[in-house]
């Protein structure tokens, strides 16, 4: 008995060390953030959050919501703080997007138009076709390549786990072969934006080999044009089997960090009014390039659009990630959303249930405050 006693004070004090003192009062420290208690314990958002911590939404490990530029509410499950380095998998493909506008707002790259082989160089390739020296930036940033390269299909040459049983992993992305059309898919040419939507990690990785090649390391880039300039100085890259940083998924950052890359895109690139992305770069990253052909979804360079809430739905771009990770932003609300999870092995159940997160709880609320 007295070890049952024993066992719940220290589960007890776990849960206390681990939640927010008051997540409806979020704690102003000295990472840039503003914050304001606009929700003022909204029953809503504690019905969801109650939810949350008796697992009837399955590993949720941070929720952290900014309106208007400030946090409103922030809680943390599990053994889980803001301390937390969340590995939040293929979300880290927009933060390598982010990093090619970098690159052309400091002037190292002139456009998306540039062809990907100028920087991403590798020697003996299987299947050599003059194709792939077509291949752009911009190609690679909208997943529409022409290379056989799909994550979702285990019959693909470039699906994702075929790759990471290799050790260069860019090499692997240039080894393949030209994608062909039977008479069943749609083409390019008769698609709705004139790309066929690919997903290929891959991809991504080869855009973290031309910004290493562009700027001689990867990570310092990163760290000098983007995280410092955020105020970010606590992360954690996943390196690859050649020493590059895993621009495809698996960077490790803190929610209120994560917040920081969705309120730079709904600054329009600023942070503190430093311009460290133009407007411009914002605006074609956030707006439709390819068609997803699932979930009514569209994709733009390396974000996901969609619509959130009830009825009449808001529209958003957000980055994604295995278990349900997601960082939402829609600009009609001025409301960015971080959701992180480790339900890694919850297939689409994972992103529905931090979808429903979304639709029934956080939308509806944060448009109350705006009438």
């Amino acid at each position: 008995m007295k070890q049952s006693r024993l066992l719940i004070f220290f589960v007890f004090i776990s849960i206390t060390i681990n939640a927010q003192d008051n997540p409806f009062s979020p704690k102003t420290t000295n990472d840039g953030w503003k914050t304001e208690s606009e929700l003022k314990d909204n029953p809503t958002i504690k019905k969801m959050d109650s939810l949350i911590s008796n697992n009837e939404f399955k590993s949720i490990s941070s929720v952290v919501i900014a309106h208007k530029g400030k946090i409103i509410f922030e809680n943390y499950y599990k053994d889980n703080n803001s301390d937390t380095k969340h590995n939040t998998r293929s979300a880290t493909k927009t933060i390598t997007g982010t990093l090619i506008g970098s690159l052309i707002q400091d002037g190292l790259l002139k456009s998306v138009d540039e062809k990907a082989s100028q920087y991403s160089k590798v020697k003996n390739i299987q299947y050599p076709d003059n194709r792939k020296d077509e291949i752009t930036i911009e190609d690679l940033l909208t997943m529409s390549s022409i290379l056989e390269c799909d994550d979702w299909d285990q019959n693909s040459r470039g699906q994702e786990e075929k790759m990471y049983i290799i050790e260069d992993w860019v090499k692997f992305y240039w080894d393949l072969p030209i994608k062909g059309f039977p008479e069943w898919k749609t083409k390019p040419k008769d698609s709705k934006y004139g790309r066929s939507f690919s997903y290929c990690t891959a991809g991504t990785v080869v855009l973290g080999n031309i910004i290493n090649s562009v700027t001689g390391s990867l990570e310092n880039y990163a760290d000098k044009a983007l995280f410092s300039k955020l105020g970010i100085t606590d992360y954690h890259w996943q390196i690859t089997p050649t020493g590059l940083p895993m621009t495809g998924g698996g960077l490790g950052l803190r929610s209120r960090d994560l917040l920081k890359i969705g309120q730079l895109y709904l600054n329009d690139g600023k942070w503190n009014d430093n311009q460290i992305i133009s407007k411009e770069f914002i605006q074609k990253s956030t707006e439709p390039h390819t068609e997803v052909g699932m979930f009514d979804y569209e994709y733009g360079y390396l974000w996901w659009l969609s619509k959130f809430g009830q009825d009449q739905k808001e529209k958003a771009y957000f980055m994604s990630g295995t278990g349900g990770n997601k960082i939402v932003v829609i600009p009609k609300l001025e409301l960015v959303v971080v959701l992180t999870s480790t339900y890694y092995n919850g297939g689409m159940e994972s992103h529905n249930q931090t979808t429903k997160l979304m639709d029934e709880y956080i939308v509806p609320e944060i448009k109350k405050l705006k009438k």
